[in-house]
């Protein structure tokens, strides 16, 4: 090919150039726009959390309004969105001085705070405590391992003599039950130890440890987030610090500090807040002042800064140096919780007495899930016992034996797995077909649950023009879509179910949306007869065949859809995976037998291509509903993982997601399916009977869920 001919193919036409700077012009303003958007959230969060600290503690707030007035009046640099920003950065600066996170040097707490506009009244309920507070930092220790994934999993703090406390979430990294007892896990080169350093400070090189010799309790779920190891007295001429004492008497205060070892999470969405904050210091002893804002049962509710690694740090009454409650989870800027200390101290005492049988661990356990009088319970159910079932997740289709779905009033019943064939389901629809769709209804429930927004990668969400007006909602009858345009796979599928209208329809062929262009779809490629995928539904085929016979045909002929489809191994789609939304149905209002259901891939860095398709390796779902009991709204999370199943000959590494067991379905937190997926539920974490669980470094074993009983629903 001669020069001038590879001119006139290669070189951009004037008319091809000014599109191409449009486009980038158009994609920078979208990033730009979304960038705004993501700053208003922040801010919008920050405010609502520095004035709920205002009005719990009146003495802050004088100190506060003088950073406040800056946001108001400072320059702006002229670019869009340098108003927020600015407002962004002013509100950062009252809420380091609220709620600040202080250096631990030298064994004692460093009244040097990170802004020049520093808190007085903290300096002076601080260094009022130091007492209290030298004594509790040299028994707060980080743990760490040999043999394991991690090099170190939380905090841990000397509780009794010879005896750390830290959560059953950090211990179950390193250590599992055994019979009636407990052991050390084996790891990739033999057995598994660990120790706790009680240095490891900023900028101090030295380190203080002392070996874990065995684990004593690590109590099971529902049971408070609590486990006891015996830790030596002795490391070479140094002895164990002294015991934190636990208080019996509990109660809401605004002087309290967490101490432990905050690491930095890359599963939280405000990655540059959290860097403002820790001043881009992790994984060392950090001191971090707060309140205590509601006892409950069992767990309090605390507002010091805290990040995972945070996991098992003491909670410290700054008036009288006794621990209050031992840290275990909490959402970042939101909401912390801590197990009561009076709850830890009776476990230990049962612990230390030998009155922990495996069968009477949990003191105080949640009430049982009710069992609705017209649907049929297992047998020999009754008000204190429960049955486990087990199944084995690697059957082969149609090998579902073990597992019976409680009965049910609706007619739907668990979705086959798809066979992988046939492309299209007759003739190609046209986009004005579809004017009559009304897709999800967020009122579905008579409480208002909008569709979840795309918040980490909301440049990536695909839209189309619908009548005139760009539109990135796909919707069908009873279930709504929304598109990533660089997988070409939903970030999620929502659906409305009525169990009362339910009705069977006859199955039809995978079918294109003629909405959006062939090529932002996925038909064939990875689809097709094993060894390749099959098309999973995310709505599941029959949960929008409801109403009358002609609307629930339409229901079941839109979910065949190849929107609504992610490549899944055949053998991914296990009884309880399936199962969930036919048991939530059971747990619904009475009279309604309404659910609303939203499922989704996780897009992950790790996921790998297969047939040219990158397969996601793990799927989530959120299941919201009216709750028989309550009659209040309420919700649950799942995930569960398909990695197992995958082709032996690809090398897939998911990276920090771990399930308790490949292949197995797992009841997790809404607001960690919000971390890990981008995805804002709006209300929904707010009302999940897991709020609150788990907040680690590494994500500790979770138990596979083995029966449909297991399920919280309150």
């Amino acid at each position: 090919m001669g020069a001038s001919t590879w001119s006139a193919c290669c070189a951009p036409s004037r008319r091809n150039r000014a599109a191409n700077v449009w486009n980038d012009r158009r994609q920078s303003s979208s990033e730009s726009g979304d960038a705004i958007m993501k700053s208003e959230r922040i801010l919008e969060r920050l405010r609502g959390l520095n004035d709920e600290i205002r009005r719990q503690d009146p003495r802050l707030h004088e100190e506060g309004m003088a950073a406040r007035s800056g946001q108001e009046t400072g320059t702006l640099e002229g670019l869009p969105g340098g108003a927020v920003e600015s407002a962004v950065h002013s509100e950062s600066i009252v809420m380091r001085r609220l709620r600040p996170v202080l250096a631990v040097k030298g064994g004692t707490t460093e009244l040097a705070f990170a802004d020049p506009a520093e808190s007085e009244l903290w300096k002076e309920r601080l260094a009022g405590a130091k007492e209290h507070l030298d004594r509790a930092i040299r028994a707060v220790g980080r743990v760490e391992l040999q043999g394991g994934r991690l090099d170190w999993v939380g905090t841990g703090w000397v509780v009794a003599e010879n005896v750390l406390v830290t959560n059953r979430h950090v211990a179950q990294e390193f250590a599992q039950r055994r019979g009636e007892g407990f052991a050390f896990r084996m790891g990739s080169q033999g057995l598994m130890s660990a120790r706790a350093d009680f240095l490891q400070e900023i900028d101090n090189p030295a380190a203080l440890e002392f070996e874990l010799l065995r684990p004593l309790h690590i109590e099971e779920e529902p049971g408070p987030d609590v486990a006891f190891f015996e830790i030596k007295l002795t490391s070479g001429d140094a002895r164990l610090a002294e015991p934190i004492k636990l208080s019996a008497t509990i109660r809401e205060t605004p002087a309290v500090a967490t101490i432990g070892y905050p690491a930095y999470d890359s599963r939280i969405p405000e990655p540059d807040l959290m860097l403002r904050l820790y001043g881009n210091v992790f994984d060392s002893k950090r001191l971090a002042p707060g309140a205590v804002t509601k006892i409950e049962q069992t767990r309090l509710q605390h507002n010091c800064t805290t990040l995972g690694g945070n996991s098992g740090s003491v909670l410290v009454d700054l008036d009288s140096g006794l621990a209050v409650g031992l840290h275990f989870s909490g959402s970042f800027l939101a909401t912390n919780y801590a197990v009561r200390a009076d709850v830890v101290e009776d476990l230990l005492r049962r612990v230390r007495s030998g009155r922990t049988r495996r069968e009477t661990a949990n003191p105080v356990p949640p009430p049982a899930p009710p069992v609705r009088s017209k649907a049929a319970a297992p047998q020999g159910a009754s008000g204190s016992a429960s049955l486990t079932i087990p199944l084995t997740i690697t059957v082969s289709l149609g090998g579902q034996a073990g597992l019976e779905p409680p009965a049910r009033r609706w007619s739907g019943a668990p979705t086959e797995p798809d066979d992988g064939g046939g492309e299209s389901g007759g003739e190609e629809a046209r986009p004005e077909d579809y004017r009559d769709r009304e897709g999800y209804a967020a009122d579905f429930l008579g409480e208002t649950v909008p569709l979840p927004k795309v918040e980490r990668a909301a440049s990536d969400v695909l839209t189309y023009d619908n009548e005139g007006q760009q539109d990135s909602v796909l919707r069908y009858e009873h279930y709504s879509v929304v598109m990533s345009r660089s997988r070409r796979l939903c970030f999620f599928s929502a659906t409305n179910i009525d169990g009362n209208l339910s009705r069977k329809s006859a199955r039809v062929g995978w079918k294109w949306d003629p909405r959006i262009l062939k090529s932002q779809q996925i038909m064939n490629e990875c689809y097709g007869n094993p060894p390749r995928f099959s098309r999973g539904h995310m709505t599941r085929r029959e949960d929008p065949g409801w109403g009358d016979p002609v609307t629930a045909k339409r229901g079941n002929e839109d979910s065949m859809h190849v929107t609504n489809a992610t490549p899944q191994m055949q053998a991914f789609n296990a009884p309880i995976w399936l199962a969930l939304e036919d048991y939530a149905l059971q747990h619904a209002r009475e009279d309604d037998m309404k659910i609303s259901v939203f499922t989704g891939p996780y897009f992950s860095d790790h996921d790998r291509p297969i047939y040219g398709v990158r397969i996601p390796l793990a799927f989530w779902k959120i299941i919201a509903f009216i709750h028989d009991e309550t009659g209040r709204l309420c919700a649950t999370g799942y995930e569960m993982n398909q990695e197992q199943n995958l082709p032996s000959e690809e090398e897939f590494v998911f990276g920090a997601f771990t399930s308790p067991q490949l292949g197995t379905a797992a009841q997790v937190p809404i607001h960690t399916i919000e971390m890990r997926s981008g995805l804002n539920f709006g209300p929904l974490a707010s009302v999940d009977p897991l709020t609150g669980q788990m907040e680690g470094i590494g994500e500790a074993e979770r138990p596979g869920l083995l029966a449909l009983e297991q399920i919280r629903f309150i």
